[in-house]
C-alpha cells in the first residue's frame, strides 16, 4: 500500500473524479440510460476527453432529459468497442455497492480492520453509498472474489460484483428517486492498494452476511485465489465428502447465490462434484474431512 498520510479528504466534480479513476489515455466506458424512455447509450472515450467541457455539456444535457449516467470502473482494451470481461484492459478498482443499511454499512467498513480506508465514496441516493478503492495486481479472477466476499461481508449489492460494473458519476442527478437526487463524490485517501490490504473471509454458502468484526485477523492473502464458481465447487465437494445430503447442499448454494445464476447452476455443481468424487480425483482425506466438518459445523447451526 502506497499513501500520503497528510492527505485531505475533498469533494469531486465529474471531471475530476473521471481524472482520479483513470490516466488521461485510458479508454472509459460511458453509460447513459433513460428509465423512462428505455433509450440507452453506451460509448467508449477516452479519460481526458469524457473529463473534458465538451463532453461534460453532452452529459448534463443528456441527465436534464431525465437520463441517469454511469461509468465503467475498469479501464478498456484500445479497439475494443463494448464493455466485456474480455475487453477489460486491467484492474484499477474494487468496490461495493450499499443500497440496504447503507450508513450503517459504511461506518462499519471505515472502522474495519478486514478492509482499507475507502478512496471514494459516493452518495447516490439518501443513505445508500457507492464506496472505491484503487487497487493493483489483481486478476479479474481475483478481484471478482473479493467483490464477493466484500459484498457479503459488508451488506452490499452481490448483482454489483463483476469487473465490468459500471457505477455512478457524480455530479449527476439519480433518476430513480421521485424528488431530484444530485449524485456527490468524496476521496477519502490517495492509497494504492493490493490484494493483502483485504483480509476479508472467504465467500462461501455457508458464510453468514455481517458487518466487521473488532478484531484483527492476520493480514495475509491466500495464494491460490479462486473464482466464485471454483469457490461453490470446492465447497460442494467438501460437504459431500463429510456426508451432507445433497440437496441440502444445492439449496444452499442456490440461497446464497439468489438471482445471480440460473436456475440449475446449484444443481449441476453439486452433481459436477459428485462426479469427480466418484472418480477419486477430489476426494478429501480423512483427516481432512473431519477438519472441515469441525470447522464448518458452527456457521450451519
Amino acid at each position: 500500500m502506497s499513501t500520503d498520510s497528510a492527505f485531505t479528504p475533498r469533494s469531486l466534480t465529474a471531471s475530476e473524479y473521471i481524472r482520479e479513476l483513470f490516466e488521461p489515455a485510458d479508454n472509459a466506458a460511458i453509460l447513459v440510460r433513460n428509465r423512462s424512455t428505455g433509450h440507452t447509450i453506451q460509448t467508449i472515450a477516452k479519460a481526458e476527453a469524457i473529463a473534458g467541457p465538451g463532453f461534460q455539456t453532452w452529459l448534463a444535457n443528456q441527465s436534464a432529459a431525465g437520463s441517469d449516467v454511469f461509468v465503467g470502473m475498469n479501464p478498456i482494451k484500445d479497439g475494443a468497442y463494448c464493455r466485456t470481461k474480455q475487453n477489460i484492459k486491467d484492474i484499477r478498482h474494487v468496490y461495493l455497492d450499499l443500497d440496504k443499511k447503507g450508513d450503517e454499512a459504511l461506518d462499519a467498513i471505515r472502522n474495519s480492520v478486514e478492509a482499507p480506508a475507502p478512496n471514494f465514496v459516493l452518495d447516490t441516493s439518501p443513505g445508500k453509498h457507492q464506496v472505491v478503492w484503487r487497487v493493483t495486481g489483481f486478476s479479474q479472477d481475483e478481484a471478482e472474489s473479493l467483490l464477493h466476499n466484500l459484498a457479503n461481508q459488508f451488506g452490499g449489492d452481490l448483482a454489483a460484483t463483476d469487473s465490468t460494473r459500471v457505477l455512478r458519476l457524480p455530479g449527476f442527478a439519480n433518476h430513480k428517486l421521485p424528488e431530484e437526487f444530485i449524485v456527490q463524490a468524496r476521496q477519502e485517501s490517495d492509497a494504492l492498494y493490493t490484494l493483502r490490504d483485504f483480509t476479508i473471509h472467504e465467500d462461501s454458502p455457508e458464510t453468514p452476511r455481517h458487518f466487521g468484526h473488532l478484531q484483527a485477523p492476520n493480514r495475509t492473502a491466500p495464494s491460490d485465489h479462486k473464482s466464485q464458481s471454483e469457490h461453490d465447487w470446492a465447497y460442494a465437494k467438501r460437504a459431500l465428502t463429510r456426508g451432507d445430503d445433497p440437496e441440502v447442499v444445492i439449496q444452499r448454494i442456490a440461497d446464497y447465490r439468489g438471482d445471480e445464476k440460473h436456475s440449475g447452476y446449484a444443481r449441476y455443481t453439486v452433481e459436477k462434484a459428485q462426479k469427480e468424487l466418484r472418480r477419486g480425483a477430489g476426494h478429501m482425506k480423512s483427516s481432512e474431512a473431519i477438519m472441515a466438518r469441525d470447522s464448518e459445523r458452527t456457521l450451519e447451526k
